[in-house]
């Protein structure tokens, strides 16, 4: 089942790479009385994802703010130590975005947007996506028809919508 606007986030366990280490993260407690963004993706250090994707996040991170958004996110399935090595490429860990990895697709799988193209090497990665929550609670949710493109999942489309 895809999750939808209106829908509460399901618990998941993320992980980032802090100063001691692999974290764990609880969604849960990233949303719990908090406005946040969360935007997904087929992967690091690729095309899109790194040219378009996380670019428009961090060029809006700051209106996102200006509307009250405590925090933005991006999850990709990944390790913890890929995403911040990405995060530190793009500049989006200087640019205040959390980068956040679901190495064995939970959270993902969870919210019902994984896909699998074998072939070049995705199994239950994250289709392209940005959601707005509030308490934990979806309240726009924008899903890409094609993982290759980013024109609805976006930064500046989803901070429209807000």
């Amino acid at each position: 089942m895809t999750i939808a606007v209106g829908d509460k986030l399901p618990s998941a366990t993320l992980l980032r790479l802090g100063a001691g280490g692999v974290e764990q993260v609880e969604v849960d407690a990233l949303t719990a009385g908090r406005k946040v963004v969360i935007f997904g993706l087929p992967g690091p250090f690729t095309g899109t994802c790194t040219t378009a994707h996380v670019p428009s996040f961090i060029r809006t991170r700051a209106a996102f703010a200006d509307k009250g958004v405590d925090e933005v996110i991006c999850i990709a399935v990944s390790d913890a130590f890929v995403m911040k090595a990405w995060g530190d490429s793009t500049g989006a860990i200087a640019g205040d975005i959390s980068m956040l990895a679901d190495p064995l697709s939970t959270f993902t799988k969870a919210i019902g947007l994984n896909f699998s193209n074998p072939a070049i090497g995705f199994v239950d990665r994250s289709l392209r996506y940005a959601l707005f929550a509030e308490d934990g609670v979806v309240k726009v949710l924008s899903v890409e028809e094609n993982a290759g493109q980013c024109t609805i999942s976006g930064g500046e489309d989803l901070l429209s919508k807000i």
